[in-house]
């Protein structure tokens, strides 16, 4: 994935794990709903997958898009009406600084390995009032670093550089991406906070 940085950095322990987008095609739930509703404006979906997300926040009148380096993803976020492009975060983006958030769901702040490295490009992305929603791992997991094979159906669709932020490390990946944690969120089971510019 374009934009990772070397895995050897000073955050954290190794990582190796499977991301299965079966795990992500049902329909939002309650869940998902209360994650969306920390949305507002304009929202990027930063590894939308099969778009349920995308799909809940346009049926609620936001504008919003899709981004994922998955083709099978954007064909199921399309399947769903949602409006969503086969595109890497780092590569050139529609909207760049305009976006009033960014959506990271599914722990999707593992993107590209270095998680400090992601914010710093949604900061480019947004608005200078804009938001990261980012869904977290649980307390304890701590920051590790490493690989995610991501499987379709059968088949490995590719390896991934991947990251995992636990909820209480949150704070200090944010400070290193000049961000502040401005409150945080728990729906069932699901640890979640939003980020915004850092005074």
């Amino acid at each position: 994935m374009s934009g990772a940085q070397p895995l050897d950095g000073p955050l954290g322990r190794s990582l190796d794990t499977v991301l299965s987008i079966a795990t992500w095609a049902h329909p939002a739930d309650e869940h998902d709903r209360q994650l969306a509703a920390l949305c507002v404006g304009p929202t990027l979906d930063v590894g939308c997958g099969p778009g349920r997300l995308t799909a809940h926040l346009a049926d609620r009148g936001h504008v919003v898009l899709g981004i994922d380096v998955a083709p099978e993803c954007v064909g199921q976020a399309r399947e769903r009406g949602a409006a969503a492009l086969h595109r890497d975060v780092f590569d050139r983006l529609p909207g760049e600084g305009r976006w009033r958030t960014a959506l990271l769901a599914d722990g999707n702040v593992g993107i590209g390995g270095d998680p400090v490295a992601l914010l710093h490009r949604l900061r480019e992305l947004l608005d200078p009032r804009g938001r990261v929603v980012v869904e977290l791992a649980p307390p304890g997991a701590g920051v590790r670093r490493g690989w995610a094979t991501l499987r379709y159906g059968g088949g490995v669709v590719r390896p991934l550089r991947w990251a995992v932020v636990g909820a209480d490390d949150v704070d200090r990946v944010a400070d290193e991406a000049g961000l502040a944690v401005t409150s945080r969120h728990v729906f069932g089971g699901r640890w979640c906070a939003v980020l915004e510019e850092a005074a």
